[in-house]
């Protein structure tokens, strides 16, 4: 998610202090529930790929998985999304795609994400192949032992090697703006 427009597009201290301001308003309690998460980030109960990736990525900050996040859990997760490093931004992406939590990724995992994706970001760029073909490029390119799975250090390294395949696997969907704007719609 964002590593290159993040560190170009840096928030100022208000903008934190607001989002931790927003975290205090919004959860007087010090636990964050999925609904409240959306609903402080502006996700449209209508936007089914939208509400599915914002749950992937609440329950990839919910270390406990207790169903919340405290704020110790959203401010790691701010700080990750905001202005994580490239290694711990793969780290979170390889997480988000391991939905099993096995370690390994298989290619339902991969496309599972890569749907997703397709509809939020890709739909409306010029991208000719359907999700499975960008899954089967991504096996192809990444799963250098071919064992039809994809592990955290294959993953790694494809990422890295191979810019096409880093836009996919990252998870870049220009987080900073997103946090800004879809906070400032909040009600």
């Amino acid at each position: 998610m964002g590593q290159d427009q993040s560190h170009t597009e840096e928030l100022d201290l208000a903008q934190v202090q607001e989002l931790c301001i927003l975290f205090m308003k919004e959860c007087p309690s010090g636990a964050l529930h999925l609904h409240e998460f959306k609903r402080m980030f502006g996700v449209q109960s209508s936007s089914v790929e939208e509400s599915v990736y914002m749950e992937t990525i609440f329950h990839s900050f919910d270390t406990n998985k207790d169903n919340a996040l405290d704020f110790l859990e959203y401010v790691a997760a701010l700080h990750l999304i905001l202005r994580g490093n490239l290694e711990d931004r793969l780290k979170w992406s390889f997480k988000m795609y391991d939905k099993d939590g096995n370690g390994k990724l298989d290619r339902q995992e991969v496309k599972r994400i890569i749907k997703i994706i397709h509809k939020i970001k890709l739909q409306s760029s010029h991208v000719s192949m359907t999700p499975s073909q960008i899954c089967d490029r991504i096996f192809e390119l990444v799963d250098k032992n071919q064992d039809g799975q994809i592990s955290l250090s294959e993953f790694m390294e494809g990422a890295q090697k191979d810019e096409w395949v880093m836009n996919l696997l990252k998870l870049d969907i220009n987080a900073t703006s997103w946090v800004i704007n879809n906070c400032d719609k909040r009600p």
